[in-house]
């Protein structure tokens, strides 16, 4: 396997809209705002920047440029129907970055969409609930082991390919089909549902497919997090899991230009996710 190296970059931006192709009475029809996050994840060229190690903020000075015509505006002066999708394809056609694999618009912390170069748009949408669970496989003395309790997290993500149109799945759709398991779930014991006597992150994301994909064909992946720094994705036949960790350092970037103060000694505070899939 080839050893390939992206690059991300996000900006904030804050503006109004109306979408005037919701259903009537739809609040989002009304003119509104949200604070949006443009976020973007390229494949870059290893010239591209102006010195190896200047690459994310380079990108980043780029999509922050690019999303400076929508900061502080109604962006119905722009786009005829400005929703997240047709957000991110602007975005998409304003940068001029080489190897974009995908630009994604986060109208909120719960909801987005990432748009990829073949018109193929993930809608996704986060729900919450708060139960308890034990997991009773895991080594004798294991903390997991005792019952305990969580606040859950659970993204659902539809992948449709849009072909030009300005809308796929609407996030309503999303909430729709989750309330019914909310109800289940939340203030609940997982343990005592039927297929979670295990009830890791794994086999909940397992569990909610089966649940929600005869109801949903785009469905392509679900995303539980347990906690803040472990999760699992799961996208109907394989897994794949993450723990994060923190870890503070300093550095210098030693080929910047003269005069630039990256090459001082300076610092950041870093986050590593590993990720495992099977």
């Amino acid at each position: 396997m080839s050893e390939r190296l992206f690059h991300v970059a996000a900006a904030p931006f804050e503006a109004a809209r109306r979408v005037s192709i919701l259903p009537d009475g739809h609040p989002s029809r009304r003119l509104h705002g949200h604070s949006f996050i443009a976020r973007v994840r390229a494949e870059l060229p290893a010239d591209w920047a102006p010195f190896p190690g200047g690459e994310t903020d380079a990108l980043k000075a780029a999509l922050t440029g690019c999303i400076a015509t929508l900061d502080y505006r109604d962006l119905n002066e722009h786009l005829p129907v400005p929703t997240d999708e047709n957000l991110a394809r602007w975005v998409r056609g304003c940068l001029d970055v080489p190897g974009i694999e995908s630009v994604g618009i986060r109208s909120t912390r719960d909801q987005g969409a990432d748009l990829d170069d073949a018109e193929h748009a993930h809608i996704w949408r986060r729900f919450r609930f708060e139960a308890a669970h034990r997991l009773p496989n895991v080594p004798e003395g294991h903390q997991c082991g005792r019952m305990h309790g969580h606040g859950f997290e659970v993204i659902l993500h539809a992948d449709q390919a849009l072909g030009g149109d300005d809308m796929g799945i609407d996030f309503d759709q999303l909430g729709t089909l989750w309330a019914p398991l909310h109800e289940e779930l939340h203030y609940g014991c997982l343990n005592d549902l039927s297929g979670l006597e295990n009830p890791t992150s794994e086999l909940l994301a397992a569990w909610l497919w089966t649940r929600l994909k005869p109801q949903l064909a785009p469905l392509s992946w679900i995303t539980v997090y347990e906690t803040v720094t472990a999760g699992c994705h799961f996208d109907g036949s394989h897994y794949r899991i993450w723990k994060e960790q923190r870890f503070e350092s300093a550095l210098r970037l030693s080929r910047a230009p003269d005069g630039d103060r990256r090459l001082c000694l300076h610092g950041h505070s870093y986050l590593l996710r590993l990720h495992l899939t099977a």
